[in-house]
């Protein structure tokens, strides 16, 4: 083959011939991963290694009409300029391909390659062959040069070769904590010691047999395939926790950073692909780095299927956001007023069912809202419902409120004040009817957005229910910050009270305190007449709970309790007339 723009004129010319090329690449095709082509320009035939059959949609390693079958082969953006590249050949405008563009895989994905090639002219100096070779650019290199390891191309190697057989052993996959704070604070030459140091900390630890890979970016992977138990995993993590420990000391702590790691027993996964084995190795690296990090997480079949469903329940939920909130239900529960034993208002309670999950109970798909954000568009669905139902209400009885359970995401991620005033004024309702619930412990950490949302409701005359009050995170100073009028008392608290008379005491202590400040007091969870005697006795303003009704869909709702003051007031509307 000739180098970088020369042009080269072959004698006997009689032995050269795409056969011979193609015979020439057979025998180099199994020692390498690159592949290796020969174009016969005048004879239109192109013919590639065997080996680009199982990575590239071609139906034959030889092929003719050559445009004509690159253009089904090569990226649609890219055809244009590779078109105009062959046709420079064709013209002698050029004698040396060197290209970067995309090809296309089995699976439609796209592959970024380098393209080179020499171009071999026949006796009259008319371009006869392009031979060179593709090389893909975008894979994973098989040895990394910051750390002088061995890369996730020769990880999969290895582990490839050990599935073959029964596998034993674990796979210890380590990350350094807050690695991008570490390069954004003092740089990637920095980061890049820190990534040299940390694989010569887990090196120095390693027992015969271990091989240790950086994986890509600050996370690395050592197998070991020897019969023992994942404890072992965890003793090497400790080990390497030691050796970074002295590390740090050595700079004087200058240098101070952590690790985490995720502990994969090949016993439970030995089945399981390159790909599976990887996934969940991360699975497991990730387990330990949420919360406090520095820990070590051992892989454990449950805890994926848990993630599994999460993952498949977010899908679902998005999924009913985007049309229009199906699948979600808002139900209400009637909220009384004590001395007058009269349902005083309702609280709104969100519920979710689908054929696809079944009815999920709140306590395991609001925080999933919660976490992806979704609770935003769900939270405007559920005021919407509820002042729909109020205005509806409010024709009958006048003074009715409903509760809206508003989360923590939506006071600090979206404008849900200007959405609370908004939806007052289209749907005529006086400042008043509609009550913010905040659950307490959403709202440990206050902050600008928080305080300014409080006095905000306070400002426009929106009533604050502080839901959850006595779960644990109470103090008397939070009551200062918020400024709810009134407190809701949650029935863990309330059934305590019932069993236990130093509980019960706290308990009348609170309503004595609540009506000091010129707070109300709601108190939840009364099921039974025992309850609601006990609890009477300590004066409490609402009960709320089984005993008076269950949550309902708002024409239950209706039927029970607002269709006998839509009959009183039809009644005076009539005698009116007369």
């Amino acid at each position: 083959m000739c180098g970088k723009g020369e042009n080269v004129v072959l004698e006997g010319k009689t032995g050269l011939s795409v056969e011979k090329f193609r015979q020439f690449i057979d025998i180099m095709t199994p020692s390498m991963d690159d592949y290796l082509y020969v174009y016969d320009m005048p004879g239109d035939c192109y013919c590639i290694s065997e080996n680009a059959l199982k990575r590239f949609p071609l139906k034959e390693n030889c092929f003719y009409n050559v445009v004509e079958e690159l253009e089904k082969l090569v990226y649609p953006a890219d055809f244009a300029a590779l078109n105009e590249e062959i046709g420079q050949i064709g013209r002698k405008e050029k004698h040396f391909h060197n290209m970067q563009y995309r090809w296309v895989d089995q699976e439609g994905k796209a592959i970024w390659i380098n393209c080179r090639g020499s171009v071999i002219d026949d006796e009259n100096g008319e371009p006869k062959f392009l031979v060179g070779c593709i090389n893909e650019i975008g894979t994973s290199q098989k040895a990394d040069n910051i750390t002088g390891l061995l890369g996730e191309t020769s990880l999969k190697a290895e582990l490839g070769e050990h599935q073959r057989e029964q596998m034993c052993g674990f796979m210890l996959r380590v990350g350094i904590d807050n690695f991008k704070e570490i390069n954004e604070n003092r740089g990637m030459e920095y980061g890049n010691m820190i990534l040299r140091r940390t694989a010569s900390c887990i090196e120095n630890v390693l027992k015969p047999g271990q091989k240790l890979y950086r994986v890509v970016a600050d996370e690395f992977a050592v197998l070991d395939f020897t019969p023992c138990s994942v404890e072992e995993a965890v003793m090497l993590y400790n080990d390497i926790r030691e050796e970074i420990k002295h590390f740090i000391e050595e700079t004087c702590y200058d240098t101070f950073y952590t690790i985490s790691a995720g502990a994969l027993d090949f016993g439970i996964v030995e089945k399981q692909s390159y790909s599976e084995i990887m996934k969940l190795s991360e699975f497991a690296l990730n387990e330990a780095k949420n919360g406090e990090k520095n820990k070590i997480y051992l892989f454990e079949n449950e805890d994926y299927d848990r993630f599994q469903r999460k993952r498949a329940l977010l899908k679902r939920l998005r999924k009913a956001v985007n049309e229009d909130c199906k699948g979600f239900v808002v139900n209400f529960q009637p909220i009384v007023h004590i001395d007058e034993q009269s349902v005083y208002s309702a609280e709104t309670l969100l519920r979710f069912d689908s054929e696809e999950t079944g009815p999920l109970s709140p306590l395991e798909f609001i925080p999933l809202l919660e976490e992806s954000g979704l609770i935003i568009p769900v939270g405007r669905f559920v005021m919407r419902k509820a002042m729909e139902a109020c205005s509806r209400i409010r024709r009958f009885i006048p003074n009715f409120r409903v509760s809206v359970n508003v989360s923590y995401v939506q006071v600090l991620k979206s404008n849900i004040l200007k959405e609370l005033l908004e939806g007052e004024r289209q749907y005529g309702l006086a400042p008043g009817a509609i009550v913010v619930e905040l659950t307490e412990s959403g709202f440990l950490e206050t902050n600008e957005s928080f305080i300014g949302f409080c006095s905000g409701l306070q400002q426009h005359g929106i009533p604050l229910a502080l839901d959850d009050f006595g779960t644990g995170y109470s103090n008397f100073h939070y009551l200062y910050n918020v400024k709810p009028s009134t407190i809701k008392i949650d029935r863990s608290f309330t059934m305590k009270a019932l069993q236990n008379a130093y509980e019960y005491n706290l308990l009348r202590h609170m309503v004595e305190m609540t009506h000091s400040i010129q707070l109300k007091l709601c108190i939840e969870g009364i099921e039974t007449q025992e309850e609601l005697n006990r609890i009477s006795e300590i004066n409490p303003d609402y009960i709320q709970g089984y005993f008076f009704g269950r949550p309902c869909d708002f024409e239950s709702f209706w039927k029970e309790y607002v269709a006998k003051a839509e009959v009183a007031v039809a009644e005076v509307c009539e005698n009116g007339a007369d």
